[in-house]
């Protein structure tokens, strides 16, 4: 059953007939003992007429009337029966009623008291029956112990019972059938975003929209971020891997331009395709060192990434390339900081930022780096700067390091291929950087990257 509705709705089903189900066998049960009380009740009530009735006559012996307050105990097949006996079963008297038949025995009560139990007739009717067991004063002389019984048919009683149980399944079922109704309708409120949210996707497949709308609930809201985010960066890694393409493409003209027009003069000079060679393999490895920034919309799924570790080891790393600087490197590592991606990303990032501070500075550099957190977001952004006391970088040209589409060639050395390859990490991720004068006089190269 692949309808999530439908599972639900089964669901619902089976929970309500077995509430239902036990509900229905406790009102049935009640019922039947309050209708089976109501019966002894009734009966008693009969037993106290019948003793009532019972007088002795002038002989001493025991003397019914031959009309009964009660008609039905003189109605032959009334469904009502009286009998006096004595205690060893010997009938002295059984009512009109009765006439062919008598009742079956129950158990003897104590004096003064009444036994009710269900029992038959003669000729096998089922009956309730109650019996007190009376001394009774025949004559002056002396008392005799007599039992007393009256029994009802149990036909009313089932009938009552069957009607009311009839009732029960009838109720029931309706009820049943208005709240599965009703669950229906409530699923599809409750299910209409995630309806939307298939509709929403089948519009970004069709090329209708470019992501999830907003406004959905609580409980689908951090899936459709991841959605979206998703999404994104899918997009930002196809246009990433186009741009990269287009430049690639873009910047092989002019040295195959230039090894083309020397081998239809015949001068294949190696001085003169040797740096052309060598400049189509520094542009083939910048153009591929972009396409390997993976950007913030591919974080799904991965555990985000202690930024104090990969800090560490790459200071360490380059203490020991730039070991004849002795450079001094102040680090400010928030212990909370942690970066939501991949983690060449982070490498490629502190990494670069980090060798062009080490290369330019005249021995000190300064690391800062922070959580950015934001009211409502699940999880914090990263603030980085990176400060060193070198020559800086001229005002003119910090625009020019990070534009993109400038040609590896055309870059400034030192500050070029490292950088784009930052930018474009930072714009991926949704971040902004920005390049300012430090107060150590070198560069301070400062990077955002937002909460999400």
């Amino acid at each position: 059953m692949r309808s999530l509705s439908a599972r639900l709705l089964l669901a619902v089903s089976l929970l309500l007939l077995v509430f239902f189900g036990l509900t229905i066998f406790l009102l049935n049960l009640t019922f039947r003992d309050a209708a089976e009380r109501a019966t002894r009740d009734r009966l008693e009530v009969q037993l106290i007429v019948l003793l009532a009735a019972a007088e002795v006559d002038e002989n001493g012996a025991l003397a019914m009337p031959e009309t009964l307050p009660e008609a039905r105990f003189s109605n032959p097949e009334s469904g009502l029966y009286g009998e006096i006996a004595t205690p060893d079963g010997e009938r002295l008297w059984r009512s009109p009623s009765l006439v062919g038949r008598s009742l079956r025995p129950i158990a003897l009560p104590e004096p003064g008291r009444t036994q009710f139990e269900r029992t038959t007739t003669s000729d096998a009717e089922p009956v309730f029956a109650i019996a007190m067991l009376v001394d009774f004063q025949l004559n002056d002389a002396k008392t005799t112990p007599l039992v007393f019984t009256v029994a009802e048919s149990l036909a009313p009683f089932l009938e009552e019972v069957g009607h009311f149980r009839s009732q029960l399944f009838g109720w029931f079922a309706v009820l049943t059938v208005v709240l599965l109704a009703a669950q229906a309708m409530l699923m599809r409120v409750v299910l209409r975003p995630l309806r939307r949210v298939e509709r929403e996707i089948g519009e970004i497949e069709e090329g209708a929209r470019s992501e999830l709308g907003c406004g959905y609930p609580a409980e689908l809201h951090g899936v459709t971020e991841n959605l979206n985010a998703l999404i994104a960066g899918e997009r930002a890694r196809l246009e990433r891997y186009r741009n990269t393409l287009g430049n690639l493409a873009h910047s092989l003209k002019t040295p195959l331009a230039v090894m083309r027009s020397s081998l239809e003069r015949g001068d294949p000079d190696a001085e003169t395709l040797r740096p052309q060679v060598e400049r189509m393999s520094d542009i083939v490895g910048y153009q591929l060192q972009r396409a390997a920034a993976w950007g913030g919309g591919a974080t799904l799924g991965r555990a985000p990434i202690e930024v104090a570790r990969v800090i560490r080891s790459i200071v360490e790393a380059l203490q020991k390339v730039y070991v004849d600087k002795h450079v001094v490197v102040t680090e400010q590592v928030a212990p909370g900081a942690r970066f939501f991606g991949e983690e060449g990303d982070l490498m490629e990032l502190a990494g670069n930022l980090l060798d062009n501070a080490f290369k330019w500075c005249h021995g000190r550099v300064v690391l800062r780096v922070a959580p950015l957190t934001s009211a409502g977001q699940r999880r914090a952004g990263l603030w980085l700067t990176v400060e060193d006391d070198g020559p800086g970088i001229d005002e003119a040209q910090r625009e020019r390091v990070l534009e993109r589409g400038v040609r590896a060639d055309e870059r400034t050395p030192g500050h070029g291929i490292g950088l784009a390859v930052v930018h474009d990490i930072v714009r991926l991720h949704g971040g902004e950087l920005s390049i300012t004068r430090s107060e150590l006089g070198g560069a301070r190269i400062e990077l955002r990257l937002p909460a999400g």
